[in-house]
């Protein structure tokens, strides 16, 4: 179990420090809608997440186990695979950002704060379904399988690993029900700062997580 959770708290933490989510969070905390959309959205957040790491490891399960002292070859395939996928999106998204007008909000900005209740719900799962997000999951779910955990533990990493993915949008929306006239400026800043930094430090990540998971694909051939 110690060994899986080693390698889920680093993709669980790319999985956090991701622009998009955490950019529809604060406007919807900065709307006149947050009381009645903020919650749905982390409840369709959080679902989607566990849902989609939940349907990976059952997945995951079904591949051929490797006899002992043999190579992981389909493990170590995939894992290159998803490596190499993240390294390409993680500088994609940092060029796309180089070549973007600084300070630009994106056109569906506008539209966030205005969603009702039933909507938030829709776009909290809908936003798992990005590449990034299916990408560590099928990751996190690879982790799962090598480990070869009983179902009770199993369990317990999935959770883990949802905690973490989700905990960038879970505590501001926390937070702000709680506080919003405190929050409320820090909402602002982060906002300001997510829009000039966000991609290139969610791109240079992914870059990171994705040379970190191709080589351990490869260890594994």
């Amino acid at each position: 179990m110690g060994q899986a959770l080693g390698s889920l708290i680093p993709l669980g933490v790319a999985a956090a420090v991701s622009t998009v989510p955490i950019l529809v969070t604060i406007l919807i905390l900065l709307s006149d809608n947050r009381n009645r959309s903020a919650l749905p959205y982390l409840i369709g957040w959080v679902v989607g997440t566990l849902f989609l790491v939940t349907v990976g490891t059952i997945a995951a399960s079904s591949l051929p186990q490797p006899r002992p002292r043999q190579p992981d070859t389909i493990r170590g395939a995939l894992e290159v695979l998803i490596g190499v996928t993240s390294v390409a999106l993680g500088i994609l998204a940092v060029r796309r950002r180089e070549e973007s007008l600084g300070g630009q909000e994106p056109k569906w900005a506008h539209a966030v704060g205005a969603i009702g209740a039933g909507r938030s719900l829709g776009l909290g799962l809908a936003l798992n379904l990005r590449p990034k997000g299916v990408l560590l999951c099928a990751a996190a779910s690879l982790a799962l399988y090598s480990a070869n955990d009983g179902v009770e533990d199993t369990a317990i990493l999935i959770f883990v690993y949802t905690a973490i993915a989700t905990s960038t949008v879970a505590l501001p929306i926390v937070a702000t029900l709680l506080s919003p006239r405190r929050m409320e400026p820090r909402l602002i800043d982060a906002r300001s700062w997510l829009d000039h930094n966000g991609p290139a430090v969610t791109g240079t990540i992914m870059v990171m997580i994705g040379v970190l998971i191709a080589v351990s694909g490869i260890t594994h051939l």
